[in-house]
C-alpha cells in the first residue's frame, strides 16, 4: 500500500528535559504537552542518597547540568528545562539563576529550572501570599520558603509529609488534605512542590473546591518550558493556563435567560420553566477527572488497596 501521500510525520518542537536519576513521572509531564512538541529527557547521574539537600546539591551541580544539557544537544531541542524543585531552591535565587546560567553556556540552548518557573508563575497570576504543600523534610521545605522570602513571596502556612524516599508514590488523597492544613490563612495561591509528585488531575479539583490559583511543580515547570516556544501547556481548567479559569468560578456562570417576547395578537402564555442550568460548583468538581466524579471518589478504600495512574496497583509509602 502506497502511503508516501501522508507525507511523514509532522514537524515537532523539541523541549529538552533534565530529570534526578529517581524522577518517576515522564508521564505527568507528557500530560501538559500539545501534540505538536515532543519532550526528550535525560537524568542526572545516580548517587546513593535519600531525598534531602544533600541529594538537591548533588543533583544540580554544574558539571552535572553541562553534562546532560550537552547529551540533549543531539537532538536539537529548542529550550531546556530543569525539572526538580529542590536542586533548584537548594543554593537561593543566586544559585538558581547561576545553574540557568551553566545549562545555557554549555549548549547556547535557552534554559530554564523548576524554581525559576515557579516565580514566573507567580508573577503571572499576581500572587505574592502562598501556602506551600511538600512531601520533604522540614530541612527541605524550611529551604523552599527561605528561596520565597529572598524573591519576596511570604508564606502563609505549609504542610509536608517529611518523606525521603519514593515520592511518586503519594495519592491524591495525601495531597488534598495537606492543601486543606496548607490554606488556613488565606493565602494568594497554593504550590505544591516537588516533580516527582503527582499533581495533573489534583490540581483542578484543588482550585474548585479552595478558589484560589493552585500551581505545582511540573506544572509550572512546561509552563514557562512552552511558552519559550511561543506554546501554551494543555490542562483541564488550571488558572495558570486557562483565563477563563483564573477569572474564578464566576466565569463559568451561564448568560441570563433573554426574556421570551409575545405578539401583540397572540393569547396569553403561560410562564416558561426556566432552562436547567448547572452550578459552576459543579462545574469545576467535575473538571479534570475522566470519570466526572469529584476528588472525594479517588481510591475510597486507601490505603488497604491503591491504584496508581498508570493502572498498577501498588501499595503506598508508610
Amino acid at each position: 500500500m502506497d502511503v508516501s501521500f501522508l507525507g511523514g510525520p509532522q514537524p515537532q518542537r523539541g523541549v529538552g528535559i533534565v530529570a534526578p536519576f529517581d524522577f518517576a513521572l515522564d508521564r505527568e509531564l507528557w500530560r501538559w504537552v500539545p501534540d505538536d512538541v515532543s519532550l526528550h529527557l535525560t537524568r542526572t547521574p545516580f548517587v546513593p542518597v535519600e531525598v534531602s539537600l544533600d541529594q538537591a546539591r548533588l543533583v544540580s551541580e554544574h558539571e552535572t547540568l553541562r553534562e546532560a544539557v550537552q547529551a540533549l544537544y543531539a537532538v536539537a531541542p529548542e529550550v531546556v528545562a530543569y525539572a526538580c524543585t529542590s536542586g533548584s531552591f537548594v543554593g537561593g535565587t543566586a544559585g538558581e539563576r547561576s545553574m540557568t546560567a551553566a545549562m545555557e553556556a554549555a549548549c547556547e540552548i535557552t534554559s530554564l529550572t523548576t524554581s525559576g518557573a515557579l516565580l514566573a508563575a507567580l508573577q503571572e497570576i499576581g500572587a505574592r501570599r502562598v501556602a506551600l504543600v511538600t512531601p520533604y523534610t522540614k530541612s527541605v521545605t524550611d529551604s523552599l520558603e527561605d528561596y520565597l522570602g529572598e524573591a519576596g513571596i511570604a508564606v502563609t502556612g505549609r504542610s509536608y509529609l517529611g518523606l525521603t524516599k519514593e515520592i511518586w508514590r503519594v495519592p491524591y488523597r495525601d495531597v488534598v488534605d495537606m492543601a486543606r492544613e496548607a490554606v488556613a490563612d488565606a493565602p494568594d495561591a497554593l504550590f505544591i512542590s516537588c516533580t516527582n509528585l503527582p499533581t495533573y488531575d489534583v490540581i483542578p479539583q484543588l482550585e474548585a473546591e479552595l478558589r484560589m490559583p493552585v500551581l505545582s511543580a511540573n506544572q509550572v515547570t512546561m509552563w514557562d518550558a512552552l511558552r519559550r516556544l511561543g506554546k501554551e501547556a494543555v490542562g483541564p481548567y488550571q488558572a495558570l493556563l486557562d483565563p477563563v479559569a483564573r477569572r474564578g468560578p464566576a466565569a463559568m456562570t451561564p448568560s441570563p435567560t433573554l426574556p421570551v417576547t409575545q405578539p401583540e395578537s397572540a393569547e396569553p402564555v403561560e410562564s416558561v420553566e426556566p432552562a436547567l442550568t448547572v452550578e459552576p460548583e459543579a462545574a469545576l468538581a467535575s473538571a479534570g477527572a475522566e470519570s466526572g466524579e469529584p476528588l472525594e471518589g479517588f481510591d475510597p478504600t486507601y490505603p488497604s488497596s491503591y491504584t496508581d495512574e498508570w493502572g498498577g496497583g501498588s501499595q503506598p509509602p508508610v
